[in-house]
């Protein structure tokens, strides 16, 4: 990311109500930034890493091609886990362990499934988040009820025949555990 002073590149942190008018309202703790390359996006991923810890679930939304991926990239780098972090859309989850005595990072992609909690049961997320971090993209709608404590994350970019690089990145902190988190410090 760039310089802060950049016009582009602001956080933006509120708390209540933060949201793209096309997403639901997330109560919560936001910090609003724009990444303009995938290395930018890895690198929020690594740093975003350095606040996460056992017990963490983060939740990545975002149209296709939006560097879902590319982030939880970084957030493996960060965490310092065994294996290369692809898209899990065909195996719906992959866990890397942590190669630095650190939490595992459980990779859950959502997309395929169609209803609730119900649904991811099978995964046993529920089991793996105390001592795991867990990111799920395309997780809305189906994982909130795991805990009230996660990270929101909305990737927007442009639609449709367009090769800009440009990502608009809102991150929401949910619960007691992102209270008192400083967000702000992702965009430094």
């Amino acid at each position: 990311m760039e310089a802060p002073a950049a016009a582009h590149n602001q956080a933006e942190p509120t708390v209540g109500s933060a949201h793209h008018p096309a997403e639901p309202a997330v109560e919560g703790v936001s910090v609003r930034m724009t990444v303009t390359s995938p290395e930018q996006m890895r690198e929020l991923g690594r740093r975003l890493a350095e606040l996460l810890r056992a017990g963490d679930l983060v939740m990545l939304n975002g149209e296709l091609g939006a560097g879902k991926t590319t982030l939880t990239r970084g957030l493996g780098e960060g965490l310092g886990v065994r294996g290369a972090v692809t898209s899990p859309t065909f195996v719906i989850a992959r866990v890397h362990p942590s190669l630095v005595d650190g939490p595992p990072l459980v990779h859950v992609d959502a997309y395929r499934l169609g209803g609730g909690l119900d649904e991811m049961e099978d995964l046993d997320l529920d089991v793996s988040l105390s001592d795991s971090v867990i990111v799920v993209e395309w997780g809305e709608g189906k994982v909130e009820e795991l805990t009230d404590d996660r990270l929101h994350l909305v990737i927007h970019r442009a639609v449709g025949d367009t090769t800009d690089e440009v990502r608009h990145v809102t991150l929401t902190g949910l619960g007691e555990r992102w209270a008192t988190a400083d967000l702000s410090a992702l965009t430094a």
